[in-house]
């Protein structure tokens, strides 16, 4: 360490030492990003904040795509992200500098999801979903009757995350076959709130967001089966569950969720040092409190060696489905 580096983490140090002490705060760790992956770093970050008095943590939602855009401006310290980041934001944080270290933390299903009064969708396959969400559909796919002989001939009213969402563009790559890329005519939120309440009050809505979600609000919604015809496992449609994503039979809408940090944050601010530790090592227990999926022990093992290390960059360039994280991790 130079004696740069040296001095600027002892001074910092004594900040979270006289926080400690009882004096006012002086450390801010600033995080904005993904709503999906909200819940588990706002878990993690009171939890922190109990441990680290005086400590202020804040916690944004601004989707995977505005948490980018500040990110790569030096806004903030973290980004939470629900889908890998895209070459357009390598190239911008690479033009302000800025340098990150690529952590996932938990694993997502997408949920597809029908208000309870529907009786006649309890499973998709993938070629329905995608001939109702491709972009070819907008204006021509728009009855219930026109994805399945006997379904009713009445209009389909959708739901689902905003473009600026890593959940939209996940859910489009995975059904569609092409990330960002959809049909425009349907309801968008970045606000899942708002998804559950369009879908709860229509009997003939459809719509998706992540499983957590859903699992907040299953007295409101009701879930649908995904047959994934390209799997051939002979299992046919499979609900999203946690360990129907853990176990991989819950394709293609299962993903993971992860958070950037600040290479020169990590370097110069103590206390986003000690919340990135701290975050590794709770996840596992956090992020299953608040309905996600842990990864696997080892994926948080290989997350710290790259907070040590310093590796930055990205190994998962995109969404990628059925990625399996613990290899992704031990290319660098």
């Amino acid at each position: 360490m130079t004696k740069k580096l040296l001095l600027t983490a002892l001074i910092g140090l004594g900040a979270l030492f006289a926080v400690a002490c009882g004096s006012k705060p002086t450390a801010t760790i600033t995080i904005d990003g993904s709503s999906t992956v909200f819940p588990i770093t706002e878990a993690v970050a009171e939890e922190f904040q109990k441990a680290n008095k005086g400590i202020r943590v804040t916690v944004g939602i601004s989707g995977t795509g505005g948490g980018f855009k500040k990110f790569c401006n030096k806004e903030t310290d973290i980004s939470d992200a629900s889908r890998p980041i895209r070459k357009a934001e390598q190239e911008k944080c690479a033009a302000s500098g800025v340098e990150y270290i690529e952590l996932p933390v938990a694993y997502d299903g997408l949920a597809v999801m029908v208000n309870p009064q529907n009786d006649w969708a309890s499973s998709m396959t993938v070629a329905e979903l995608k001939k109702l969400w491709a972009p070819e559909a907008q204006g021509k796919i728009t009855k219930w009757s026109q994805i399945r002989a006997g379904w009713p001939d009445k209009d389909i009213h959708l739901y689902g995350a905003g473009a600026d969402s890593g959940t939209y563009d996940y859910f489009t790559e995975a059904i569609v076959g092409k990330e960002h890329s959809s049909r425009g005519d349907f309801t968008a939120s970045e606000d899942d709130n708002v998804l559950v309440q369009g879908i709860s009050s229509d009997k003939y809505a459809l719509g998706f967001f992540g499983l957590a979600y859903f699992e907040e609000n299953k007295d409101k919604l009701k879930l649908v089966a995904i047959d994934d015809e390209k799997a051939d496992n002979g299992r046919g449609p499979i609900l999203p569950s946690l360990e129907t994503v853990i176990n991989g039979t819950y394709q293609p809408l299962s993903r993971p969720l992860f958070i950037y940090v600040r290479k020169d944050a990590l370097e110069k601010k103590p206390e986003v040092r000690a919340f990135v530790d701290f975050y590794l090592k709770h996840a596992t227990t956090l992020s299953r409190q608040v309905g996600y999926i842990p990864l696997p022990a080892a994926a948080y093992t290989l997350g710290e060696k790259r907070v040590a290390n310093m590796v930055t960059g990205t190994v998962f360039s995109g969404s990628k489905v059925g990625v399996s994280v613990e290899e992704l991790l031990r290319k660098k």
